[in-house]
C-alpha cells in the first residue's frame, strides 16, 4: 500500500528557486541606492537652505541697523577708501559709529569706547554711496554676501535704501 503525504505540493509550487532570491535582493538594494541617494540630495538642499536664510536674516538685521544709524545722524556722513576696503563714518547723538569693510567682514564700530561688532562675517562685497535726489541725500548699500553652499543656486545680493532725516 502506497500512502501520500498529506502536506506534499507540486515541487514548483514548493518554493521560490535561489535566482528569484538574488532578483529580489538585486531590486531592493536598487531601491535602497536610489532612496539612499534622494535622501542626501534633499538633506544637502535643505542645509543649503538653512545656510541661506541664516544669511538672509543676519543681512537683513545689518541692512535695518544701518538705515537706522543714517536715519539718525547728525552731521555729514563720510566715505572713506583704505587700503583694506571702506569704511563710513556716521556722525550720531554723542557718539561716531563706523561702518568699516575688510576682510570679507562688515563690522560696526564705536571708535571712542573701542567696542567693535561683528554684523556679516561672509561678505563678497560691501559699497556704501551717497545719492542726491531732488535736494534729499538718499544712501545706498550695496551688499554681495558668500554663498556658502553651492547647493543654494541663489546670489545673496542686497540693496538698502535709507535718507538721512537730521542735519
Amino acid at each position: 500500500m502506497k500512502v501520500s503525504p498529506v502536506n506534499s505540493k507540486p515541487r514548483r509550487t514548493a518554493g521560490i528557486l535561489l535566482t528569484e532570491c538574488l532578483v529580489y535582493i538585486a531590486v531592493f538594494a536598487i531601491l535602497m541606492a536610489v532612496g539612499t541617494a534622494a535622501f542626501y540630495l534633499c538633506w544637502d538642499d535643505s542645509k543649503a537652505t538653512i545656510y541661506a536664510t541664516d544669511d538672509i536674516g543676519a543681512a537683513l538685521r545689518a541692512g535695518e541697523r544701518w538705515r537706522a544709524d543714517v536715519r539718525n545722524a547728525t552731521g555729514k556722513i563720510s566715505v572713506a577708501q583704505s587700503a583694506t576696503g571702506e569704511v563710513v563714518h556716521i556722525p550720531a547723538p554723542g557718539k561716531e559709529i563706523v561702518y568699516r569693510f575688510e576682510s570679507g567682514e562688515v563690522r560696526r564700530e564705536f571708535p571712542a569706547s573701542q567696542i567693535s561688532q561683528l554684523l556679516l562675517p561672509k561678505v563678497n562685497g560691501s559699497q556704501m554711496s551717497e545719492e542726491d535726489r531732488n535736494g534729499v541725500t538718499a544712501w545706498r548699500w550695496e551688499l554681495d554676501l558668500v554663498v556658502r553652499r553651492p547647493e543654494t543656486h541663489l546670489p545673496l545680493l542686497f540693496t538698502f535704501e535709507a535718507a538721512q532725516t537730521k542735519s
